[in-house]
C-alpha cells in the first residue's frame, strides 16, 4: 500500500503535481481508468479555481489536486478521485452540479454534491452548527461512504496547511472540530492513518507546547534506543526463519497524540510509558499469525493479561490482529503486534482496503469485508440511529460524541452474536444496540445465565440475555442506566413522545371543554383556520400546547372564533347604514372640498376599518375605494389629464362605533338542507345580519352565493369570515372584491 503524501510535498505551487502525476498514481492500481476524463477533470478544477489563492497565497486547485493523490493513495476509484478534484468547484466557482454531471457522470456529481460544503447559517452558536453539519455529514455518508473518505483527505490537507490562517482563534476552532468529529470518524470506518495524522495536527495546534515538548522526547529516546530496537527486530526475525515462518518484522513509534492521551488517562509519566516503541511481525496467512505467536512465547517471557486475540474477535471497525507484549533484551517490555497482510492493510486504511476489481469493475466490494471479518460501514449505523431518534442538533452532538469516545467492551447474544459496546456499558445499553424495541421493552437481564439488574457493568465476554416486559415505557431513572448515544437518544425519544402523547390528550379534553362552555359543537374542522392563526403545524401540535399550558382555552376560542372576546353588545340593526347620501359624515381627509359629493365605490364595498381613498372624478363628486382596490390604477392616467389627483382619506371614530357599513361575501356551499340555515346561524352568533341573498351559480353539489352582511367594521367581518369557516358545509367564504361578483342572474 502507498504512503500517504507527505505534509511538506505540496508546499508551494512548483510542487503541484501534474495531471500525468495524477493519472500515473491511479494507474499504478487501475489499469482501466478513465485516463480522459481524469485529465479533463484535472483542467476543469485548475480552470474553474483560477485566480483564486488559499492563505499560503498557493494556487486554490493545487488544494483539490493535494486532495485526488491522498485518495489515490488509499487506492480508490476513478468517481472518487474526480470528486476529489472537483469538490469546491460547485461552491466557490461558477459551476453548477447539472455541469459536472454532464461533463463527468451522475455518480460524480452526486459525490461532489455530498461533499459540498454546507452553506452558512444563521444558528444560535458555533456548536449548533457543528452538530448541523455532522447531522448532515451522517446523512449523506450514509448514502455513499465515498463521501466520507473524500471529507477526509480534504480535512487532512487543510490540517495539514492549517498554520497559513493567520487568526489563531480560528486555527483552535478548526483543530477541535478535527478532534471531535473528523478523527473519530476515521478511527470508526478503519482508516487509521488518516486518524492518526489527523489527531496529531490537531494535538499540535491546540497544545503546541505539550505537542512540541513530547516530539523532543522522542527525538531523545530515538537517538538512545534506535540500537535496541534494531537488534530485537533482528532477535524475532531469526527466531521466525529459523521456525520456517516468512515474515517480515519492522518497528513502530507511538504517535505524539497516543502519547499524550496515555499520560492523561494513566496520570504515569513519559519514562513510565512502556509501549512507545512496538514491533509488528507481518506474516502471510493467518495461520503463521498464531504460529508466530507460539515461536514469540517459547522464547520470550510474555506479560499476564496483556494478550489480545482480535482476529477471532475483530474490533467493531474490522480491525484483526494479535497483541501481545514479551520481555525482551535489556529487560524491556516489547509490545508486539502480529498480522497477515490484508489485515495490515485493513488496519491502515479500513473500509479503503475492499476497493478492487469486481466483474470487470474497479470498485468498494463488500464480500471482501464480510470475508475479511465484518463490514467497517457498520460503525456508522449507531449515528444514523441517533439521528432517527429526533432531538435537536446539539443533542445530537452529545449522543454522537458518546459513541465516539469510546474503550470497547465485548458481549455477546445467547446466538453468540458479538456486540461490542463501551467500557462501563450496561445490560440496558446492549438491548438498545440489539434493537430500539428491545430496548424500549427491557425489565431485566440474565448475564451469564444469572439474573442481575439493568444496572450491572458489562465485562468482556459477558453472555447477555434481555428479559422482556410488555410495555413501552423509560426505565426509571435512566440516566444512571445507559452511557451509550445510542441508548441515551432512544430513551430521550420514548420519554418525549410519551409526554406528548398525554399532553395531547389533555389538550384535547380542554379544547372540547372550552367549546362546550360556549355552547358550540367541537370539532376539529373549525380548527383549521385557528391551526394556521395560532401558527401550530396540525391539530396534534395544537392540543400539545394547549396541554403543557403554552394556550389557554381563550387563546383557542379567539383564534376560531376571532373577537369573540369584544365586550361590545350592539347589534347592527340598532344603528344606520352607511350610505353615500350620510358618506360625508364618517369620511374626513385633508383637501376633501366641503359639499362635495361623496360616493363608496362598488367594486371594493369600502367598510371602517379599511384603508381608503378618494377618486375624484369630473361630475361625479369624490369616489372611495379601498387602498388595493384594483380599479384605482385605471383611473391614475385620468386624473394626471384631468389635473386631479387621489385623495388620503379616512374614517371618523363615529363610523364604527355609531354606524354599520354592509360587507358582501361570496361562498361555496354543499348543495343539501340545512346549508342556509347554518350560514344564517353562525353569521347571527357573530352579531352580524343578512341584508340580501342570492344564489348566483349551481350544481348537483354545490351552490355559489353571495350575500351582503351589515357590520360594525373589517374586524367584524373577519370575525365572521372565522365563523363562516367553521361550518361543515361551507366549503370556501371570502370577502368580494370584484364589482361583477353576485351581478349574474339568479339560478332558479
Amino acid at each position: 500500500m502507498t504512503a500517504l503524501a507527505s505534509p511538506a510535498a505540496l508546499a508551494s505551487a512548483d510542487a503541484i503535481p501534474s495531471a500525468d502525476d495524477l493519472i500515473a498514481r491511479v494507474l499504478s492500481y487501475h489499469k482501466g481508468a478513465p485516463v480522459d476524463l481524469l485529465r479533463e477533470a484535472y483542467e476543469f478544477s485548475r480552470d474553474k479555481h483560477a485566480g483564486q489563492t488559499r492563505y499560503s497565497g498557493d494556487p486554490y486547485y493545487g488544494h483539490t489536486v493535494a486532495v485526488a493523490m491522498l485518495l489515490a493513495d488509499l487506492r480508490l476509484d476513478a468517481a472518487t478521485i474526480m470528486c476529489g478534484l472537483l469538490h469546491d468547484t460547485v461552491e466557490d466557482t461558477d459551476a453548477t452540479l447539472s455541469e459536472v454531471s454532464e461533463r463527468f457522470g451522475a455518480d460524480v456529481a452526486e459525490l461532489v454534491d455530498g461533499v459540498t460544503k454546507l452553506g452558512q447559517m444563521e444558528l444560535t452558536s458555533k456548536r449548533t452548527k457543528q452538530a448541523e453539519n455532522l447531522q448532515k455529514l451522517v446523512v449523506a455518508i450514509t448514502r455513499d461512504v465515498r463521501v466520507l473518505l473524500v471529507k477526509l483527505c480534504d480535512r487532512l490537507h487543510n490540517m495539514r496547511t492549517l498554520h497559513h490562517i493567520p487568526r489563531p482563534d480560528k486555527r483552535e476552532r478548526i483543530a477541535r472540530e478535527t478532534l471531535d468529529i473528523y478523527a473519530p470518524l476515521a478511527r470508526r470506518v478503519g482508516v487509521n492513518r488518516v486518524c492518526v495524522e489527523l489527531e496529531d495536527l490537531a494535538f499540535r495546534n491546540i497544545n503546541a507546547n505539550a505537542y512540541e515538548s513530547i516530539v523532543r522526547r522522542l527525538n531523545e529516546l530515538r537517538a538512545t534506543r534506535s540500537e535496541a530496537v534494531a537488534s530485537v527486530s533482528m532477535a524475532l526475525s531469526e527466531r521466525l526463519q529459523e521456525s520456517g515462518i516468512d515474515g517480515r518484522v519492522f518497528g513502530r513509534e507511538k504517535r505524539p497524540y497516543s502519547i499524550w492521551r496515555k499520560l492523561e488517562r494513566k496520570h504515569v509519566s513519559f519514562d513510565e510509558i512502556a509501549d512507545i516503541y512496538a514491533f509488528r511481525i507481518i506474516v502471510s496467512e493467518p495461520d503463521d499469525c498464531y504460529r508466530a505467536l507460539g515461536v514469540v512465547h517459547q522464547s520470550y517471557r510474555c506479560v499476564h493479561d496483556r494478550f489480545r486475540d482480535y482476529i477471532s474477535t475483530p474490533k467493531p471497525n474490522n480491525y484483526r490482529s494479535l497483541h501481545t507484549t514479551i520481555i525482551g533484551p535489556r529487560n524491556t517490555r516489547v509490545e508486539l503486534q502480529i498480522r497477515t497482510e490484508e489485515m495490515e492493510a485493513i488496519a491502515e486504511t479500513g473500509v479503503a482496503a475492499h476497493w478492487r476489481y469486481k466483474s470487470g469493475r474497479y470498485a468498494y466490494d463488500p464480500k471482501s469485508a464480510e470475508a475479511a471479518g465484518g463490514d467497517p460501514l457498520a460503525r456508522l449505523r449507531p449515528f444514523v440511529e441517533i439521528l432517527e431518534q429526533g432531538g435537536d442538533p446539539d443533542e445530537f452532538l452529545e449522543h454522537a460524541k458518546l459513541e465516539m469516545f469510546v474503550d470497547q467492551v465485548y458481549s455477546f447474544t445467547p446466538k453468540g452474536d458479538l456486540i461490542a459496546l463501551p467500557s462501563g456499558a450496561t445490560p440496558l445499553d446492549f438491548a438498545f444496540a440489539v434493537h430500539t424495541e428491545l430496548g424500549y421493552t427491557a425489565v431485566a437481564a440474565k448475564i451469564n445465565g444469572r439474573k442481575r439488574p439493568l444496572r450491572t457493568r458489562l465485562t468482556n465476554g459477558d453472555v447477555v440475555e434481555i428479559v422482556k416486559g410488555g410495555v413501552r415505557q423509560p426505565p426509571a431513572g435512566w440516566e444512571d442506566l445507559v452511557i451509550t448515544g445510542r441508548a441515551r437518544a432512544a430513551i430521550r425519544k420514548l420519554i418525549r413522545s410519551s409526554e406528548e402523547e398525554e399532553f395531547s390528550r389533555i389538550g384535547r379534553v380542554i379544547a372540547e371543554h372550552a367549546f362546550m362552555r360556549e355552547g358550540k359543537e367541537f370539532s376539529e374542522k373549525k380548527l383549521e383556520d385557528a391551526i394556521k392563526r395560532l401558527e401550530r403545524d396540525n391539530a396534534e401540535a395544537l392540543y400539545i400546547d394547549l396541554g403543557r399550558g403554552r394556550l389557554t382555552s381563550g387563546d383557542l376560542l379567539e383564534a376560531v372564533y376571532p373577537g369573540h372576546r369584544d365586550l361590545r353588545r350592539a347589534q347592527p340593526g340598532d344603528r344606520e347604514v352607511i350610505e353615500d347620501e350620510k358618506a360625508a359624515l364618517y369620511i374626513s381627509g385633508r383637501g376633501l372640498t366641503p359639499g362635495v359629493s361623496v360616493h363608496f365605490a362598488g367594486c371594493c364595498s369600502p367598510i371602517p376599518g379599511d384603508r381608503i381613498v378618494g377618486v375624484v372624478l369630473p361630475g361625479k363628486g369624490l369616489e372611495v375605494h379601498v387602498i388595493d382596490c384594483e380599479v384605482l390604477a385605471s383611473h391614475e392616467e385620468d386624473d394626471e389629464a384631468a389635473g386631479s389627483g387621489w385623495v388620503d382619506l379616512r374614517w371618523t371614530p363615529e363610523a364604527s362605533s355609531e354606524a354599520v357599513s354592509i360587507g358582501r361575501l361570496t361562498a361555496t356551499v354543499s348543495n343539501e338542507p340545512g346549508a342556509l340555515a347554518e350560514i344564517a346561524g353562525a353569521v347571527g352568533e357573530a352579531r352580524g345580519n343578512i341584508v340580501n341573498i342570492r344564489t348566483w351559480s349551481r350544481s348537483r353539489d354545490f351552490f355559489d352565493m353571495v350575500f351582503d352582511v351589515e357590520v360594525f367594521d373589517a374586524r367584524h367581518l373577519s370575525n365572521i369570515l372565522a365563523a363562516l369557516k367553521t361550518c361543515e358545509r361551507v366549503i370556501t367564504v371570502e370577502r368580494a372584491r370584484s364589482p361583477q361578483t353576485g351581478n349574474e342572474e339568479p339560478q332558479e
